[in-house]
């Protein structure tokens, strides 16, 4: 970052006339280094709290809502009625100066993995740079671009919701010449309604889209077939087998996919044909700014996914886990299942399932229907962990009576000490459940296991 202070003041609305050098933005005090600019954010204490903090670490202005009287020595204070408005106000300047061109990219599930392919596709051409972990929201948007170094070309924004006009919000900030819609699951049901309800509140990315940007849409969905209507951009569907960009003969192996797109071959170090749909967002995105055919190829095949999205890992006795713990709904876990299904394995397959949440009233429906994706042909065991689970133990109870299905609600250390117990060296586990409830736990020990 290079922007003076006094610059930072008018991008928000406020006044300083000092011309000294902003190096970067922080709302963690902790964080602040040399030259660093405060937000004092409201959270479960008010930022402004920790002002001296901030100072002490070198922090040279700040934003500052609270009374005047209240401001300390020793930093510039600028003004503003809403430190969070000021950061995204600050967030949309600084776009605007470095120029770089917005990809968005949202989705009931994959927008992280899809963030990652198409900045690895990106960065191929241009120096590109992406959300970082999983900071995604009104928050962590802004604080992204506001990091982003001086000379980016490309950045690619992930926007995640779970109420309605969150997405708007973030997308009218951004202005994206590119937004994509990974796909409309189940995720935030409870408060968005129904699918629907899901598929509007995802379209909104499109309300900050540029007049001559792309749109990248699954072409099996029909609920946002009457929502694009209305759009004068060019719109592209992708899909396996159908679509504008579309993958054939894919074939699927532990620690990779392969598939054909236009007749050229691609490889991504990723398990599943649902990574294969990501992956064609970012080839799409990648022809759009004119990459060539072999520049996508490098991209795709030497990505680097954030950590507990569909993760390989090694227990410690040796036994393969597929980790993809940080988030679940039901059209994300039926992916997941099918894919350890169809990828070959020497020795038995089990699965250890958490609570999807946020399902509201179809909560026990859709655990349910899991099985669905589950059988005894292919899965030895399963391992079942939180109240909404019951409704999926009770189902394969009817289906497979032989299929051994261990279920606690509560206890994680129970659960652990079952599967330690049963898991065996040449044995493939696969671990998927909402981040809340603590999947990872249960893959860091299965990895110290003996």
């Amino acid at each position: 970052m290079n922007i003076t202070i006094q610059e930072a003041a008018q991008a928000v609305g406020s006044h300083h006339d000092s011309s000294q050098l902003i190096t970067g933005v922080e709302f963690d005090s902790r964080k602040i280094t040399e030259g660093n600019l405060f937000v004092p954010l409201a959270g479960a204490r008010d930022g402004h709290e920790f002002i001296e903090q901030a100072i002490a670490n070198g922090a040279v202005a700040t934003f500052w809502s609270w009374e005047v009287e209240k401001a300390p020595e020793g930093i510039a204070i600028i003004s503003v009625s809403d430190p969070l408005k000021a950061m995204q106000d600050l967030a949309q300047y600084y776009l605007k100066k470095v120029g770089a061109d917005v990809v968005a990219v949202t989705g009931s599930n994959g927008k992280t993995t899809t963030k990652d392919l198409t900045a690895s596709v990106l960065a191929q051409g241009y120096k590109t740079y992406k959300t970082q972990g999983n900071y995604n929201n009104n928050i962590g948007m802004p604080y992204t671009i506001l990091h982003m170094p001086q000379d980016t070309e490309k950045i690619v924004l992930e926007m995640g919701m779970d109420h309605a006009n969150e997405i708007t919000e973030l997308s009218l900030l951004a202005q994206p010449k590119v937004a994509a819609i990974t796909m409309i699951g189940e995720a935030h049901i409870e408060n968005l309604g129904s699918r629907e309800g899901i598929a509007q509140a995802k379209m909104e990315i499109a309300d900050g889209l540029l007049p001559d940007g792309l749109l990248l849409v699954p072409n099996n969905e029909p609920l946002l077939e009457p929502l694009l209507a209305p759009l004068t951009q060019k719109i592209k569907t992708f899909g396996i087998e159908e679509g504008d960009i579309s993958a054939q003969e894919i074939t699927e192996e532990k620690q990779q996919t392969t598939f054909i797109v236009e007749g050229e071959s691609f490889t991504i170090p990723l398990p599943g044909s649902y990574n294969v749909t990501n992956a064609l967002i970012a080839y799409a995105i990648g022809q759009f700014f004119e990459l060539s055919l072999p520049a996508i190829r490098r991209g795709l095949a030497t990505v680097s996914v954030t950590q507990n999205r569909t993760e390989w890992l090694t227990a410690g006795n040796g036994a393969a886990i597929l980790s993809d713990v940080y988030n679940a709904n039901p059209t994300a876990m039926g992916l997941v299942l099918d894919t350890v299904a169809n990828i070959p394995a020497t020795g038995r397959k089990l699965a250890v399932l958490a609570d999807m949440l946020e399902l509201g009233a179809e909560s026990s429906r859709m655990h349910a229907s899991m099985s669905e994706h589950i059988s005894s042909d292919v899965f030895s065991m399963i391992f079942l962990y939180g109240k909404e689970m019951q409704a999926l133990k009770d189902v394969l109870a009817q289906k497979y009576p032989d299929l051994p299905v261990y279920h606690t609600e509560e206890n994680k250390e129970q659960l652990i000490a079952e599967i330690v117990a049963e898991i065996q060296p040449d044995d493939t586990i696969v671990l998927k459940g909402s981040n809340s409830m603590g999947l990872i736990e249960v893959v860091e020990r299965l990895q110290e296991m003996k």
